[in-house]
């Protein structure tokens, strides 16, 4: 008995172990299976793939358990990274960049659109004297944040006209939605930058009218000079690096979201929506995202082109990023690892 008795404390020790260990593995797959995704406007078209493969199931359909939590400004959608309440954020390809100069490693592991997406409103009242980024001088300009991608693209523009934030023209922080249409009414802005369905809703009621349209390819290439990749789902590299196949089942519901609206229409996208996006009014909604959709690219994919230029924007208005261009690791700012083993 007593020669038995540590023999089976042994066994029944390691029985415990393995059990623990069996429960833990478990835990870890379930816990990397559910993720929290902060959206920066989740109600911005711009961001509308992250919403609308949730509707469509795409999430759950490979096993994931995806909380969508919404940011107004990308800026703050960031910070929910950094702190580690979320895994991963939608939101503006820039701020990997950006973050690396100040020792954070971001990546986008997809990305949605290949052109920001954003529009210059100028106020009615003002739209026969504001005719290009050269009238900016002596103007209220609104964006979404200070410090936010709208920030640095109003001052990229301008900038292309000899002009300078703070001495010739003034930032005004308008936020979104419901702020900026107020704030571009009341007069506490003369223009701005914004994106649909804002922009559905200023053109469609006469409260504002287009200057610079970077919902297309075209109009992109006009303004910056190049494509300037905006939407995309970032991650911290140590997470990506520790649960790669959470992230490839993150990008393959994204990219066959991304075919799902290239493939129907604003109206037939708008239906699978919540309801409410559409804020009481469908077919102005239908409008806004048949308006943008082409702003989408179908692959998930950053082209290296692309990437380029946004460096090239960031190392003259980002305070973090200027005088530092040179030392920047573009090549980990973005992967096409994930979006290249997406099956058709």
């Amino acid at each position: 008995m007593s020669l038995r008795t540590p023999v089976t404390l042994v066994i029944a020790a390691a029985t415990v172990l393995s059990l623990a260990a069996c429960r833990d593995s478990r835990t870890d797959a379930a816990t990397a299976d559910h993720l929290r995704i902060m959206v920066s406007g989740i109600d911005k078209v711009i961001y509308l793939p992250a919403k609308l493969a949730d509707q469509l199931g795409y999430f759950k359909e490979q096993g994931l358990t995806v909380d969508l939590a919404t940011q107004q400004a990308g800026v703050n959608a960031e910070n929910s990274l950094i702190s580690g309440d979320v895994q991963g954020v939608v939101g503006f390809y820039d701020h990997t960049i950006d973050l690396q100069t100040k020792g954070k490693c971001l990546t986008s592991v997809v990305q949605l659109a290949n052109i920001p997406g954003e529009v210059e409103m100028v106020s009615p009242a003002l739209a026969d004297t504001i005719k290009s980024a050269a009238d900016f001088k002596g103007r209220k300009l609104g964006v979404t944040d200070l410090g936010s991608s709208t920030d640095f693209l109003t001052q990229y523009l301008a900038q292309q006209q000899g002009l300078k934030a703070g001495t010739d023209f003034t930032e005004v922080k308008a936020g979104a939605g419901s702020t900026f249409v107020a704030s571009l009414e009341n007069g506490q802005i003369d223009a701005g930058m914004t994106t649909d369905p804002t922009v559905a809703q200023l053109t469609a009621t006469g409260k504002g009218k287009v200057l610079l349209d970077m919902r297309t390819e075209e109009g992109t290439r006009k303004a910056l000079g190049g494509l300037y990749p905006a939407s995309s789902l970032y991650m911290s590299c140590d997470y990506v690096n520790a649960h790669k196949p959470t992230v490839q089942k993150l990008a393959n519901a994204l990219v066959k979201t991304l075919k799902f609206i290239s493939t129907h229409s604003g109206a037939q996208i708008a239906a699978t929506m919540p309801a409410d996006y559409a804020a009481g009014n469908k077919s102005l909604y239908e409008k806004a995202i048949g308006d943008s959709k082409s702003m989408f690219n179908a692959d998930g994919k950053m082209p290296a082109e692309g990437a380029a230029n946004v460096l090239t924007v960031l190392s003259q208005f980002s305070p973090n990023v200027k005088g530092h261009k040179d030392s920047v690791r573009l090549t980990e700012t973005y992967t096409t690892e994930f979006a290249d083993q997406v099956t058709p």
